[in-house]
Formats: C-alpha cells, sequence, structure tokens
C-alpha cells in the first residue's frame, strides 16, 4: 500500500477513534475529569518526553566521542519526536501511542530494527568510499573521499 495512502487513511480514522474515546470517557466519568485527564496526560507525557530526551541525547554523545555513528539514537529521536507531538495532541488513543513510544524498550527496538532495515537510508547514499574522521586519544584523523563508478 502506498505511504501516502496509509497517512491519509491515518488522518482519516484517527480523529473518529478520539471522538469515539473521549465521548465513551466522558460519559463514564464526566466532562470535567475527562478534560483534567486529558490536559494531565499532556503534562505528564511532556515530562516524560523530557528525560527520555536528555538520556537519548546523552548516549548520541557518547556513541559520537567513541567514533561511531549513532544510528539508532538518531532514529529513537524521531521516535521521541513524533511521541511528544501525539502526547499534546488532545485525546487518549494518541496518547497511548505516544506513550508506547517513550517506554526505552519498545523505542530501542524500534529504532534498531529502522536501522538493520535500512528503512531510513542506504548505507552508502552518494556513492563515495574512504574514511570519515575519527577521534582516538584527543588526535582528529583526517580523512579522505573518492567517488565509485
Amino acid at each position: 500500500m502506498n505511504f501516502f495512502r496509509v497517512l491519509f487513511l491515518f488522518f482519516l480514522i484517527v480523529p473518529f477513534i478520539e471522538i469515539y474515546l473521549l465521548l465513551q470517557i466522558g460519559g463514564i466519568v464526566g466532562v470535567f475529569p475527562t478534560i483534567l485527564l486529558v490536559v494531565f496526560t499532556a503534562i505528564l507525557g511532556v515530562a516524560l518526553l523530557r528525560q527520555q530526551g536528555f538520556s537519548t541525547l546523552q548516549r548520541f554523545q557518547d556513541n559520537l566521542n567513541q567514533g561511531q555513528i549513532p544510528a539508532t539514537e538518531i532514529v529513537e529521536g524521531a521516535v521521541l519526536l513524533i511521541s511528544g507531538a501525539l502526547l499534546l495532541t488532545p485525546g487518549f488513543f494518541t496518547d497511548i501511542i505516544g506513550f508506547a513510544g517513550l517506554i526505552p524498550v519498545f523505542r530501542r527496538k524500534f529504532a534498531l530494527y529502522i536501522v538493520e532495515k535500512k528503512l531510513i537510508m542506504p548505507e552508502n547514499p552518494a556513492g563515495f568510499s574512504g574514511q570519515s574522521q575519527q577521534k582516538t586519544n584527543g588526535n582528529v584523523l583526517e580523512g579522505e573521499y573518492r567517488k565509485e563508478k
């Protein structure tokens, strides 16, 4: 199925799910508690997002300092960004998806899957080979690249 078709269906179906859940929960606990619950989940989500974001940033910097490519951490950062947007969107369905993205085990497995399957970017997109800059013992080694045909 085409990516844009899936995205279109997502934007079409999710609001109906959100409205349904808001009406059901509002009918059970009342309007005011439902509004407070939506606001509470947004505040809690932002606090957790901040904590997870700093943790991912720290791992990103550690990998860079060790001369490793932080590919998994980059994907995790993107997942955190999407999770944060979902948590700030009013509704319970998007909050569930957003909170799932904040759970480190799920986020890490998803990021590893994306990196291993190379779903984001091919390994050598520009057709260059050579060694990149590496940091060893405080010294920076220069690298050279040559274009392969």
